[in-house]
């Protein structure tokens, strides 16, 4: 079996090796990275730069139990908030 080979589960299709939560919190942060891209009119890149270097993405995956039962707009509220506090 090749690392690439794709495992199906239901209507979600799993890279092998990526278990399906890690999946769900790796949609999460694409969606706040997305969010707060349109939201703020910043390029994806530097959204991604930007949560790296304030930890959100760590964040993101560390919270998703409590976030994943809220809008997925909750995210990037979440995203904001975290960013409001570190900047300043």
């Amino acid at each position: 079996m090749t690392a690439d080979r794709e495992i199906y589960k239901g209507e979600n299709t799993v890279k092998q090796g990526v278990s399906s939560a890690e999946h769900d919190q790796n949609l999460m942060f694409v969606y706040a990275v997305e969010g707060y891209s349109q939201r703020h009119n910043m390029p994806e890149k530097d959204v991604i730069v930007l949560f790296r270097k304030y930890g959100i993405n760590h964040l993101i995956r560390k919270n998703y139990n409590v976030l994943h039962t809220q809008d997925f707009d909750e995210s990037i509220l979440f995203a904001e908030d975290v960013l409001s506090w570190k900047q300043n």
